[in-house]
């Protein structure tokens, strides 16, 4: 049945990611080339600072999203659950997983659905993938499950590079951007476009902006290789012994760096105010968070050092870990004399001196 198909695929992407190493091989995201320009003279106190955003209509306490990771299985309810409540604790957003699965039928309605039981007060963020969207006569099947999970706003993922991939991938593109185009017009929330792990080029989120596109997640290379995740399932699926003996393996490390990434796509704030951006994509500190910030970034996002840490050692290490990361974005703050995310946004970032 198709359902199993892909409630098993979603099992097993998730089940490679917290037990392989899918880690870009031969690139970074580009964070550790840049360091902040320290400010002896802050003026201002610690206790002054001041991190936090506003996004989708409601308050965060730190710019920071659970990135979407899972649901449409068994298992997704639990952790779903666990990530919703740790973002309610904390006062951050969270997206859901792919909601494809919803959209073939019922079974696993709640593994969604369960994020905003346990969450009521966050931004929620649904999520379908483009190859769905590009099928779509009109907005209704998004907009149900957009109404599942009480979303705040809904995600379309790009992942031409997975499709291509999966063994049993969809990478049928055509008609992308009208069906994005049709569901900015027609839904009754924002679309956020975002990749997941390969990067947005300046010339994609230029081609989204004019089609009323005003949230993108650039989500860039150098964190967890989704071509790596599906190598190692093709490996799997398909029983062979070497997975580097596949033409996949060529493409482990594709994609555009997210510091990269991050700097094309925030250059169009000049000419689009209004327009959001969202850093993902090795995401791995509260620093990390900053310089997203400081490069143009509205919020950033984070997905599997965050289930890792949940699924290893519980919820209380998972929010001792969010803890530690809104204290090195509010060191990096008071260092270089930010009291508001958006005073952070005007801060200089330098190349290190091994990079020059």
């Amino acid at each position: 049945m198709k359902t199993t198909r892909t409630s098993s695929r979603k099992r097993q992407h998730v089940e490679i990611t917290l037990s392989k190493d899918v880690a870009f091989r031969g690139k970074t995201t580009g964070f550790d080339q840049w360091e902040f320009l320290h400010n002896a003279l802050p003026e201002l106190n610690f206790s002054d600072i001041d991190a936090s955003a506003d996004f989708l209509g409601r308050k965060l306490s730190i710019p920071l999203i659970i990135s979407s990771m899972t649901g449409g299985y068994a298992e997704a309810m639990r952790i779903n659950r666990r990530l919703a409540e740790v973002c309610a604790e904390k006062g951050i957003a969270m997206g859901v997983g792919s909601q494809r699965q919803a959209m073939e039928d019922t079974t696993y309605h709640r593994t969604f659905s369960v994020v905003r039981e346990a969450a009521p007060n966050i931004p929620v963020i649904g999520n379908i993938g483009a190859a769905e969207v590009a099928k779509l006569d009109d907005a209704s099947k998004v907009r149900k499950l957009a109404e599942l999970v009480r979303a705040d706003a809904f995600a379309v993922h790009l992942n031409p590079l997975q499709e291509f991939l999966q063994p049993e991938g969809n990478p049928e593109f055509k008609g992308v951007l009208a069906g994005i185009a049709m569901l900015v017009k027609e839904l009754p929330i924002p679309v956020i476009v975002k990749e997941i792990g390969a990067g947005i080029s300046m010339a994609v989120a230029k081609r989204l902006v004019d089609v009323g596109v005003t949230i993108i997640d650039i989500a860039g290379s150098g964190g967890t290789s989704w071509a790596g995740v599906e190598i190692l399932r093709r490996n799997g699926v398909k029983g062979r012994t070497n997975p580097r003996q596949d033409f996949a393996a060529s493409f482990w490390d594709w994609g555009i760096p997210t510091v990269d990434a991050l700097r094309q796509v925030g250059s169009l704030k000049l000419q689009h105010p209004s327009l959001v951006v969202i850093s993902s994509g090795g995401i791995q500190s509260g620093l990390d968070v900053a310089k997203s910030i400081a490069f143009g970034a509205d919020l950033a996002a984070s997905a599997r050092p965050l289930l890792k840490v949940l699924e290893s050692s519980g919820k209380k290490r998972l929010i001792d870990m969010i803890n530690s990361w809104e204290m090195e974005l509010k060191g990096a703050m008071f260092l270089t004399g930010s009291r508001t995310v958006a005073d952070l946004r005007d801060q200089q970032l330098v190349l290190t001196a091994e990079t020059t």
